[in-house]
């Protein structure tokens, strides 16, 4: 068995550098907020290019321990190889992170991997799996207008395609399909798709709902998943930029990110699906910080695991 496979599934203790645990569990953007009990603008503040600030130690993230069976750090007792220093993590505000093994349907993360964030654009990934699985279902064909209207949704995350497939779709009910149909254990629906509450962990799920055809269904999953690996301009950050420029092409993201003004903070998220692994990041930069923050971070994390474990 080599490193990768013997990570996930020997087990897993938990650790924590700079707020930086793991667990090993079994299987079991532009976003508009649409309602926080508060109007914003109607459009969120453009991700800039500039650097992101110097950060900040934070251990905000290691403070809460899921809710698991068994002793805390390890989900089953059976599961005891320990490792550490896995991730460490500078940076501001709250932040979260998970890893699925494909093959075995395993994940590790840091130990609040269960905690939720409002999604922001990468709930759309979803959007457009669950309308085009159910028009195969209901026997239709999407128009060409309506498969170019999804299609920058995804590549560009354009919200007024968004906002009318959620309507569509039955609003909170799209939500329930996406925790009945993918297997979700944290997260629910929120007043509007942005804020839509996701898990690290469950948000790994989602990837690999889409990658293994379940979400869209078999005839639109392989469109999908190229729409995801077409995402494009200020979308284009995160977890894949650990990668060299010539795979970033092979892995198939969708991102979310917008400005909680209410709330004093960004919600910056990644989601990637790669050919054996899928990976969350899940972030909440303080509003006087760039949003940048949160896509440094997930790069970060992303090269971290690509440097300390064989899984991606």
């Amino acid at each position: 068995m080599n490193r990768r496979r013997a990570l996930l599934a020997g087990g897993a203790g938990l650790a924590a550098l700079a707020g930086g645990g793991f667990w090993l569990a079994s299987r079991g953007g532009t976003g508009t907020p649409e309602a926080l009990g508060t109007s914003f603008p109607p459009s969120p503040a453009s991700p800039s290019a500039s650097p992101s600030a110097v950060p900040t130690p934070s251990r905000e993230a290691a403070a809460a321990v899921p809710v698991q069976p068994g002793k805390p750090g390890v989900e089953h007792a059976a599961l005891t190889e320990s490792t550490t220093g896995l991730v460490s993590v500078n940076t501001s505000g709250w932040w979260s992170w998970a890893l699925m093994d494909r093959q075995s349907g395993r994940i590790i993360g840091s130990t609040n991997f269960n905690q939720t964030n409002m999604t922001a654009s990468m709930i759309k990934a979803w959007l457009a799996a669950d309308y085009l699985r159910r028009a195969t279902e209901s026997g239709t064909t999407p128009s060409t207008a309506r498969m170019n209207m999804i299609s920058t949704m995804i590549r560009d995350s354009a919200n007024e395609p968004a906002s009318t497939l959620y309507a569509e779709l039955g609003r909170s009910a799209t939500i329930g399909r996406l925790v009945s149909i993918c297997k979700l254990t944290d997260s629910k629906a929120g007043d509007g798709w942005s804020t839509t509450a996701l898990s690290a962990r469950d948000t790994c799920r989602i990837a690999n709902c889409i990658g293994n055809g379940t979400a869209a269904g078999p005839k639109w999953t392989n469109w999908l998943v190229n729409e995801m690996r077409q995402v494009r301009g200020t979308g284009d950050f995160g977890i894949r930029k650990a990668w060299p420029a010539a795979e970033q092409k092979n892995i198939a993201i969708k991102n979310g990110w917008v400005d909680r003004q209410a709330l004093g903070f960004w919600t910056v998220n990644c989601m990637a699906l790669g050919d054996t692994w899928t990976m969350a990041v899940m972030t909440r930069p303080p509003l006087s910080k760039p949003w940048s923050i949160g896509g440094d971070t997930a790069k970060s994390i992303a090269t971290q695991l690509r440097t300390r474990t064989d899984l991606v």
